[in-house]
């Protein structure tokens, strides 16, 4: 996780000629939405979640075309018994 020196931007917001209170003001308002930013861990996590996903959904779709291949084979066999039986 990413850490916020807020000393250091205290004292470089002083130092560029803002008042204190000017500087902790800022300091708090950039704080909030400090903790919203994406860190590197999160992109990696975003990625391996897109992997995923896209894996399971090739799954999917490989065991669908499996099962119709199995459904036309089965109806196959069917038939041929069928006809056996009516000679």
């Amino acid at each position: 996780m990413a850490v916020f020196d807020t000393h250091k931007a205290f004292e470089a917001l002083t130092g560029a000629g803002l008042s204190e209170r000017q500087a902790k003001a800022l300091i708090d308002v950039g704080s909030e939405g400090y903790g919203a930013l994406a860190t590197k861990a999160d992109v990696r996590d975003m990625a391996t979640k897109a992997n995923l996903e896209t894996g399971l959904r090739d799954l999917a779709q490989r065991m669908m075309i499996r099962l119709g291949a199995m459904l036309v084979a089965l109806t196959g066999l069917e038939m041929a018994i069928i006809a056996l039986f009516l000679r």
